[in-house]
């Protein structure tokens, strides 16, 4: 039976590069594995009303359930004024709530952070690991994934180009892998 890794672009753009980087992602998977897009684009804002008042919308309950099938995840972020954007932010909040009932608990995780300037969205990689931290998702350490220029990765229909990104794109999903099934405890 294959795992089940999540791949959760932190952009709802539509020519978003976590977007591009996510779609190269999915086709990377390795045999035993299968590798799920993650769309945020339809949670509504968290808010604890609808949990406290049982009633929760239906895309928080889909949201939910589909994050219970997926045993790790890899995270693909961009910066947004040096942490991550909000949709990415409340799709935690929406999957680690109700308290007791979190999503993430557990799951081996990935961060793939990227800028089309330099520093390659060094702020909002370390602002996602400290809330992954609290979710109790064991996070890889190495190797570190920061995509600086990441514009220049991609050709003038919006595929990948052959280079140093998308080998070290796969350098990382093959680190992940091979990290994450020596961590999963399911």
């Amino acid at each position: 039976m294959n795992k089940i890794i999540g791949i959760i672009a932190g952009s709802l753009r539509k020519e978003s590069f976590s977007k591009k980087l996510a779609a190269e992602v999915l086709k990377m998977a390795p045999e035993g594995f299968e590798f799920k897009l993650v769309t945020l684009a339809d949670l509504q804002i968290y808010n604890q009303d609808f949990d406290d008042e049982g009633v929760v919308p239906e895309e928080y309950t889909e949201f939910r359930d589909l994050m219970n099938t997926i045993e790790g995840v890899i995270f693909i972020t961009p910066e947004y004024n040096r942490s991550v954007p909000g949709v990415l932010k409340n799709a935690i909040d929406v999957g680690s709530r109700p308290y007791g009932k979190s999503v993430w608990n557990g799951k081996p995780a990935a961060v793939f952070s990227n800028s089309p300037g330099n520093l390659a969205a060094f702020g909002a990689n370390h602002h996602l690991r400290q809330s992954l931290v609290f979710l109790n998702m064991p996070v890889m350490q190495q190797p570190e994934v920061y995509l600086a220029r990441v514009g220049e990765a991609f050709d003038e229909n919006g595929q990948m180009k052959e280079g140093k990104t998308k080998d070290l794109l796969q350098h990382a999903v093959t680190a992940f892998v091979a990290w994450f099934t020596k961590t999963a405890t399911k």
